[in-house]
């Protein structure tokens, strides 16, 4: 198994106890994140992970990391109650990861947005969870809420 691999488990690992420092820990400086609510730099990945290590009661998580070639890849599915709504959430995602002096440098989840909505919103995320308009306003609000968290914890 490569590091890599490794390190990539060790930070699913680290979700699944809520260490968001041993997270953090995992990226480099320079990190680049994106999802379909964020896209960060620097240390906002870190931050972010706070954020949910911190709002996740409740939450359980199951990942399994592949490595194919130079290539590592998880698929990790987190069961959680979304904060703003009190809803159960089971989203299942796909990360691609890239690595620089031992660290990742690149990590993007994909995940269908709709079938997150329709979980975490209820009857608007069912109707407009397909909508550019609907993810502009959750991806808003996300960064507004790490925003307004960032301030306070760092």
């Amino acid at each position: 198994m490569s590091t890599h691999k490794e390190l990539i488990e060790t930070f699913y690992t680290a979700f699944q106890n809520r260490d968001y420092k041993t997270m953090a820990s995992c990226y480099h400086p320079d990190a680049y994140f994106r999802d379909e609510a964020f896209e960060l730099r620097g240390n906002a990945p870190g931050a972010m992970w706070h954020m949910l290590c911190e709002r996740a009661q409740g939450m359980t998580l199951e990942f399994s990391v592949t490595e194919s070639g130079n290539k590592v890849t998880a698929h990790w599915e987190p069961k959680y109650c979304f904060s703003q709504t009190g809803r159960p959430v089971h989203n299942i995602i796909d990360a691609e990861f890239e690595f620089q002096d031992g660290k990742i440098i690149r990590h993007i989840d994909h995940f269908n947005f709709w079938r997150w909505s329709r979980q975490a919103l209820g009857l608007p995320g069912l109707l407009l969870g397909w909508s550019p308009f609907l993810r502009r306003k959750v991806s808003k609000m996300a960064m507004k809420s790490l925003n307004k968290f960032m301030e306070k914890h760092y």
